[in-house]
């Protein structure tokens, strides 16, 4: 775990990003000031927050997650995103999806999860926790794609939808998409 600390701003503190970012995060659980004690203290950088407070988490095959991140982020609507590399347990058909086990987690609204079908696709919502890793602590596991901005920006579910139709019909074979 690289626990060389946040980048640093012209003043030495942290950059606002990462301030910004963290207080953001925090805020969904309910003592922000003790999430980020803990968090900051973890040993993997992996804090437990709960979903369906502030977002909802859509967890994707890195298959269809990867290149979904790329349309939005060429559309100019990358909401947070993460990486899981190898990542946990599997949503039903995922490893027949993507046999690394990379998973990618999108920030979206509230509600979602518990709207959203699609195959190899597992939603987070109400009720429920995801592992979500600090804004700049590095390890061998999860890290931050776009990191928060603060501002409540999440992933749009629509957005969402066609950039994994546009990655899904790129999978079949070439063509023009998107």
């Amino acid at each position: 775990m690289d626990r060389s600390g946040p980048p640093t701003g012209p003043q030495g503190g942290a950059s606002t990003a990462v301030v910004t970012a963290l207080a953001w995060l925090a805020a969904a659980a309910p003592d922000p000031e003790a999430c980020r004690r803990d968090w900051e203290r973890s040993a993997t950088g992996l804090l437990p927050l709960p979903a369906g407070r502030r977002w909802d988490v859509l967890l994707l095959p890195g298959l269809l997650g990867r290149p979904a991140l790329r349309l939005l982020g060429r559309l100019g609507r990358p909401g947070p995103a993460f990486l899981e590399p190898g990542g946990g347990a599997p949503a039903p058909d995922a490893e027949r999806l993507d046999p690394s086990g990379d998973r990618l987690g999108f920030l979206v609204p509230v509600g979602t999860a518990a709207r959203w079908v699609g195959t190899g696709v597992r939603g987070v919502g109400a009720g429920a926790r995801v592992s979500l890793p600090h804004p700049v602590l590095r390890g061998p596991g999860p890290r931050w794609l776009v990191l928060p901005d603060g501002s409540g920006r999440l992933t749009d579910p629509v957005a969402l939808e066609l950039a994994l139709h546009e990655a899904a019909a790129g999978l079949e074979g070439p063509g023009e998409h998107l």
